[in-house]
């Protein structure tokens, strides 16, 4: 697993105004922190935890220079000791609230009060988003209510549990059939069910997925979990024949997808009608002076994207600050 050194108490920091701010510790700010580190940025992370996404995936096999794989938690060990060898401090907390206090929204320079649910106050010249995009859920009977008592959104974290059980897995991509083949893989009893009747994912996790013998029910969907204490049913239906049945099962894994996660920023008017952050080509907002990069922009979701767009973000910002510095007569 990774470590979880290296966090600050977050107090000490209050009374401060950073350079940079970046809003979450998975690739994009991670990548973010460390080319504003570079710059001579004063430079903090707030974030509720590490990695993100990236954390909860088994095995990585397509970030280059890593032929073999890598798993999850091992690249956000990674990533997060050269954060920490630059001296860039994580604030363990979530944010709430972003509020420009001395900002003229196009004109600069902006200072931002960065609220947290724990009570703190965080000021910066400039923002970086990066918080992802949190897995989408199926809406159903039972799930909000056997959520950790089987119904479960990460395999890498749960999967052990359900050795020499029976479980479903729901969705038809990249993670499905990823997270699929390694509840196999540690002894799962695994089912596929996808609502389509073909898979969205890469070739190669195709014919790795029908190689493995785990059996698809296609053009079906999950209209109820069902239980008493824990989950020991589906009811499943057939989207062409209109077919309903019911599976015992113990477990039921769910990759269909993410949602934004920026409630937070739905009062600045920087969202797009799906939650996901609009940004231009430099990962610029509509509000100066905050950018965004990763999944929370709506991008094809995968760790050298994000990267990308950290590292352009980060250079935004510097740039936007030497601006504000030459009007300044700095």
């Amino acid at each position: 697993m990774f470590s979880l050194g290296g966090f600050s108490r977050g107090g000490e920091y209050e009374n401060k105004t950073w350079d940079v701010l970046i809003i979450g510790a998975g690739p994009a700010g991670f990548t973010a922190a460390i080319y504003a580190a570079r710059f001579g940025l004063d430079t903090l992370i707030v974030s509720k935890d590490l990695g993100g996404n990236m954390a909860l995936t088994d095995l990585i096999e397509n970030y280059p220079g890593f032929p073999d794989g890598i798993s999850g938690s091992e690249l956000t060990n990674k990533m997060h000791e050269h954060v920490k060898k630059l001296g860039v401090d994580i604030v363990f907390d979530e944010v709430e609230r972003i509020d420009p206090t001395e900002c003229a929204y196009y004109e600069g320079p902006c200072k931002f009060a960065v609220r947290t649910k724990n009570g703190k106050e965080y000021k910066a010249k400039t923002i970086i988003i990066a918080v992802g995009a949190a897995p989408r859920k199926l809406h159903v009977p039972g799930e909000e209510e056997f959520m950790g008592r089987g119904v479960s959104y990460c395999a890498t974290c749960d999967g052990p549990l359900f050795k020499g059980k029976k479980v479903i897995v729901v969705g038809g991509g990249n993670t499905a059939l990823q997270e699929a083949l390694y509840l196999k893989s540690i002894g799962v009893d695994v089912t596929l069910v996808h609502r389509r009747d073909e898979f969205r994912a890469d070739k190669i996790l195709q014919d790795r997925f029908r190689e493995s013998g785990i059996p698809a029910i296609l053009n079906t969907v999950v209209t109820e979990i069902k239980g008493t204490n824990k989950v020991e049913a589906v009811k499943l239906k057939n989207r062409v024949t209109g077919e309903e049945i019911e599976m015992k099962v113990d477990g039921v894994f769910i990759f269909i997808g993410y949602e934004p996660k920026t409630d937070f920023v739905k009062h600045l008017s920087i969202t797009d009608e799906y939650g996901y952050i609009e940004v231009d080509m430099h990962m610029r907002t509509k509000v100066k002076g905050i950018f965004a990069a990763g999944d929370i922009t709506n991008v094809f979701k995968q760790i050298a994207v994000a990267v990308g767009q950290g590292a352009i973000a980060a250079n935004s910002a510097k740039e936007l600050l030497e601006e504000w510095k030459v009007k300044n007569g700095d």
